[in-house]
C-alpha cells in the first residue's frame, strides 16, 4: 500500500511518538488538535504522495532499481528472491537504523505473514552470501539487537 499513515492519539510521551514514527507512521498528531490543522497535514501528505517517485536508490557502489526490484553492485546484478530484495530495500532505505528480526519480519511480511521471525536470519545469511560473491558486505549485525545497512568503506567492499 502506498499511502501516508497518520497517528491520531492521546499518547504524547516521546517514546510513543518515536515508536509510531519508526513503525511506519508518516505523522503523529496528539489530542487535542484542530480540524484545520488536521486537514492541512493530510493535504500536505497527499501533495507529497503526488510528487514524482524516485526510481532508483544509490548507496555507494550499490544501486537499487525500485521500479524493477533489482539490485546492482558496480552495475552487476545481484539475483535476490522477492523476500531478500524486500529486506535489502528496507534496510537500505533506512541506512544506519537497526531493526530486530521481529521488526523486519513485520515490515516485510506484515502481521498476517506465515512463519516467524527466525526466517529473517536465514534470509540475511543468503543476502550476505549473494553480496559477498561480488565483493560487497553492506549488512551489519548489531549484536543483541538486529541488523542494519552499514555501507561504510569497511562494509561496502571487501579488501
Amino acid at each position: 500500500m502506498d499511502c501516508p499513515i497518520l497517528f491520531l492519539t492521546a499518547k504524547e510521551m516521546e517514546s510513543d511518538i518515536v515508536e509510531g514514527l519508526l513503525c511506519g507512521g508518516d505523522d503523529y498528531i496528539t489530542k487535542p488538535f484542530g480540524v484545520k490543522e488536521l486537514l492541512a497535514r493530510v493535504a500536505a501528505h497527499l501533495r507529497r504522495e503526488q510528487r514524482e517517485k524516485h526510481s532508483s536508490l544509490s548507496l555507494g557502489n550499490i544501486r537499487f532499481d525500485l521500479s524493477s526490484n533489482q539490485v546492482f553492485v558496480n552495475e552487476q546484478e545481484i539475483n535476490l528472491t522477492k523476500s531478500e530484495y524486500q529486506i535489502s530495500e528496507l534496510l537500505a532505505k533506512r541506512k544506519g537504523q537497526v531493526f530486530s528480526r521481529e521488526q523486519i519480519y513485520e515490515l516485510v511480511f506484515g502481521l498476517d505473514g506465515i512463519g516467524d521471525s527466525s526466517a529473517i536470519s536465514e534470509h540475511i545469511k543468503n543476502i550476505r552470501a549473494k553480496f559477498k560473491s561480488v565483493g560487497a558486505t553492506p549488512i551489519a549485525t548489531v549484536w543483541g539487537i538486529g541488523y542494519k545497512w552499514d555501507q561504510t568503506e569497511r562494509g561496502s567492499l571487501l579488501k
